[in-house]
C-alpha cells in the first residue's frame, strides 16, 4: 500500500510497500505529483512487475564510468588505454553529469556530434565502445535498470583500412636514424637514438609482424634460437602464439644478447624498455630521417619525393611484415599462424601488396 506524509513546511515524502519487494520512497515538492507516483508504482506492482529504478535515479553516468574505471578496467590488457578513454569521456559535463534514468539517445547523439568536431571518426567509435561497455556492465552486474542508448545512436563512418607501406628508401632513412648516438665529451649526443633498444625492436617488428605489446613482452625464456621460434603466451585476441622466426629474425635476437650481455641463461625481456619510451624514440627518429633526407636530397640537387616517411605510425611495421611475408607464404592460413589473425577479413586489412610487384608475377 501507498502512503503519503508531510515532511517540513515544502516536501511530501510518498512510499510504496508491498511483500515480497523492497520499499520504495520519493520525496515531491507538490501532493499531487506525490499521489501520482503512488498510483504508478501500485499500478505497477499489480501488473507489469515491479521495476527498482533507485540507482538509476541516485547516479549520474560519471559514477558508473568512475565505477568501471575502478572495478573492471584494471582487469583487461587494454586498461590504460581504456583509463584514458574513460577521463576523457569525464571531461564532458553534459554528458556525465545527467542521471543514468534521464540518459537517452538524443543525449549521446549530441555528444558525438561534440566530439566529432574534435578528433576522428574511429576515435569516437572507440570511445563509444567503452561508453555502452559500462553501461551494460552496469546492467548486468550491477542490477541498475537503464535501456543502454548507444545502440540506437548513428556511428560515425569507419575509418579507411591503412595501407601505408615503407619504401626502401624510407626503410633505410628510418633505421640509420634509429641507430644509436654517440655520446659525446660535453655530454651532449651526438644524431642518433639514445634507446638502443629501438633499431633492433623496429627490425624485428618488420621480420615477424609481431605487435609492439608483443614485442615489449617477449622474454629470452620463450625464445629458442635453434629451432627458430618465439612463443607468446598472452596475445591480444587472449591466445598463445609460436612465432616461427627467419634468419634474419635469429641474427637480429643474437645480437641482443651481445648487446644485453647475455651470458648461458637467457632470462628477462628481450626488449628492457617501455611503450612511451618506444612512442617518443620512433616518433623523433622519424623526424631525424625526414631532415636528413632533405638535406641529402639539397646537397644532390635533386627534388624529394612527396610524402617521404610521413603518416606513418609504429603499428605499421605490421602491415609492412605481413605483405613482406605473404611473398614467401602463398598459403593464407599460414600466414593467419604467423600474424595471429583469427579473422582472415582482418588479415586481409594487414595485407597490402604493391601494384608494381603484382605487375611483375603477371609477367
Amino acid at each position: 500500500m501507498g502512503t503519503i506524509t508531510k515532511r517540513g513546511e515544502l516536501q511530501w515524502q510518498a512510499k510504496v510497500r508491498r511483500r515480497g519487494f523492497p520499499a520504495q520512497s520519493r520525496t515531491f515538492s507538490y501532493k499531487e505529483d506525490a499521489e501520482r507516483w503512488v498510483r504508478a508504482m501500485e499500478r505497477e506492482l499489480e501488473t507489469t512487475g515491479f521495476i527498482d529504478r533507485r540507482e538509476a535515479e541516485r547516479n549520474t553516468l560519471a559514477d558508473i564510468l568512475l565505477r568501471y574505471q575502478q572495478e573492471v578496467t584494471p582487469q583487461k590488457k587494454s586498461a590504460v588505454i581504456e583509463s584514458t578513454k574513460i577521463k576523457v569521456l569525464l571531461k564532458d559535463a553534459a554528458l556525465t553529469q545527467i542521471k543514468i534514468s534521464a540518459l537517452n539517445s538524443s543525449i549521446v547523439a549530441a555528444w558525438r556530434d561534440r566530439r566529432l568536431k574534435q578528433v576522428s571518426g574511429a576515435t569516437v567509435n572507440r570511445e563509444i565502445d567503452v561508453l555502452s561497455a559500462a553501461i551494460n556492465h552496469a546492467r548486468r552486474e550491477w542490477g541498475i535498470h537503464i535501456e543502454n542508448p548507444v545502440p540506437l545512436v548513428r556511428r560515425p563512418e569507419k575509418a579507411k583500412a591503412r595501407d601505408r607501406r615503407f619504401t626502401d628508401e624510407e626503410m633505410v632513412y628510418l633505421l640509420a636514424a634509429l641507430t644509436g648516438g654517440e655520446h659525446l665529451a660535453d655530454g651532449t649526443f651526438s644524431k642518433g637514438a639514445r634507446n638502443p633498444w629501438l633499431q633492433p625492436l623496429v627490425e624485428l617488428a618488420v621480420e615477424t609482424a609481431m605487435r609492439r605489446g608483443e614485442l615489449l613482452a617477449l622474454r629470452w625464456e620463450c625464445v629458442n634460437l635453434a629451432r627458430q621460434t618465439a612463443f607468446l603466451p598472452d596475445t591480444k585476441n587472449g591466445d598463445s602464439r609460436m612465432v616461427p622466426l627467419s634468419r634474419k629474425a635469429v641474427a637480429i635476437l643474437q645480437e641482443l644478447q651481445t648487446l644485453a650481455g647475455v651470458g648461458d641463461v637467457l632470462e628477462g625481456p628481450v626488449f628492457p624498455t617501455t611503450a612511451m619510451a618506444l612512442r617518443k624514440g620512433f616518433k623523433r627518429a622519424l623526424e631525424r630521417a625526414q631532415q636528413q633526407y632533405k638535406e641529402d636530397c639539397r646537397a644532390a640537387g635533386k627534388r624529394p619525393v612527396r610524402g617521404f616517411l610521413e603518416d606513418v605510425h609504429f603499428h605499421d611495421t605490421r602491415h609492412e611484415a605481413a605483405s613482406r611475408l605473404s611473398e614467401k607464404l602463398s598459403n593464407v592460413l599460414e600466414l593467419s599462424a604467423v600474424t595471429g589473425h583469427k579473422d582472415l577479413r582482418m588479415l586481409k586489412r594487414y595485407y597490402h601488396p604493391r601494384a608494381e610487384d603484382l605487375a611483375k608475377k603477371l609477367g
